[in-house]
């Protein structure tokens, strides 16, 4: 069987593509010690699962991967990853976009401002965001 062909091939892509963006979002916000990347990996385990039962859902690995994390480190840690965009107001954690759906974004809801892929919060951390 080719790779073209071979479901775990792509299962295994889109399982170490979900683990890299998220993994690069977490140390750009600095939060990437031991026991968050834990949570990446917890994830990715229960994500694994998902894709087997539902192959189709492979697109939609780095999404529901972002927001399990987000929401793991929310009972943790607090609001991750917070808003760069917004310099008023309360402190508020960006969301995914679409929740369920290819090519997942970071975007803030207070401004409607769509801040990064997931995967590349780092631009947007850095002072890169858009207005």
């Amino acid at each position: 069987m080719d790779d073209a062909t071979d479901p775990v091939s792509s299962l295994e892509q889109a399982l170490h593509a979900a683990r890299a963006r998220v993994l690069a979002d977490l140390m750009a916000g600095d939060v990437a010690e031991a026991d968050v990347v834990s949570l990446v990996e917890e994830s990715l385990a229960q994500r694994r699962w998902w894709v087997e039962q539902w192959p189709e859902g492979a697109a939609f690995v780095s999404g529901l991967v972002a927001q399990d994390v987000q929401d793991a480190l929310l009972e943790r840690k607090g609001r991750w990853p917070l808003c760069p965009v917004c310099a008023t107001g309360d402190p508020h954690a960006l969301d995914v976009e679409p929740e369920l759906g290819p090519d997942p974004h970071w975007v803030c809801h207070e401004s409607g401002v769509d801040v990064a892929p997931v995967g590349s919060l780092a631009k947007a951390l850095d002072g890169n965001t858009p207005k």
